[in-house]
């Protein structure tokens, strides 16, 4: 890959994002991947992040487009606020601060991303936020989507869920940071694989796919 995610991470990490790094097993790979297919033949397109929390995402964008116009969105102000003192130098990112499955965005955008957030929603918002995202993109835009998935069986999931303990018992976490992670998952409303790229689909890309996958993360890729 172009950019290595190990480098790019460790010039932007935070405590936050520390612990994330933790938290997903093929972490490398998994950001790596998002930021591969982030190409766009704009030298300052303009980027919408939702669920943006500290900026982890937008921070490796904005090494790759420097000139990049980023907007952040988070319900959270406290997760704003890391990516505000990580973007303190830049003066081309906005910071809005709201449910993005609800917003009344009024630009438009050459990519819109994402990352561990949108598997957060009912589904029924899922669909609703694929589709505004398919309206606010220009032609020829893309979604990138670097989320959680459920398995298509019980037997998957119980699986996934057997691996990724392994891992973060072994990742030298905290035993209250597994604890608190393994409490955050239990809100977790994750849909299956291909659910998502049916609903990529009717909502009017003419590419959806998934171009990574490891266990339950996954890395989905739509083009307008």
């Amino acid at each position: 890959m172009e950019f290595s995610v190990k480098q790019l991470f460790d010039k932007v990490a935070q405590d936050y994002d520390v612990q994330r790094k933790q938290l997903i097993p093929c972490f490398d790979d998994f950001y790596g991947m998002a930021l591969d297919l982030m190409k766009s033949p704009l030298d300052s397109p303009r980027i919408l992040d939702l669920g943006a929390g500290t900026g982890l995402l937008s921070g490796l964008v904005l090494q790759k487009y420097p000139n990049a116009r980023l907007t952040l969105i988070d319900i959270s102000d406290q997760m704003l606020e890391g990516a505000r003192r990580r973007f303190a130098d830049a003066n081309q990112v906005q910071y809005v601060i709201g449910d993005y499955s609800k917003y009344d965005f009024t630009s438009s955008y050459d990519m819109i991303i994402s990352s561990l957030s949108i598997h957060h929603l009912p589904h029924a918002d899922k669909k609703k936020v694929f589709d505004s995202v398919h309206k606010l993109l220009e032609p020829g835009g893309c979604f990138i989507n670097a989320d959680q998935v459920q398995g298509r069986t019980p037997d998957t999931d119980t699986y996934y869920r057997q691996r990724w303990l392994e891992a973060i018992h072994q990742s030298g976490l905290s035993e209250e940071a597994i604890s608190a992670s393994i409490e955050r998952r239990k809100v977790d409303i994750n849909a299956t694989l291909e659910d998502q790229l049916v609903w990529l689909e009717e909502a009017g890309f003419r590419v959806a796919d998934c171009m990574y996958k490891y266990l339950d993360f996954a890395v989905f890729y739509a083009q307008k």
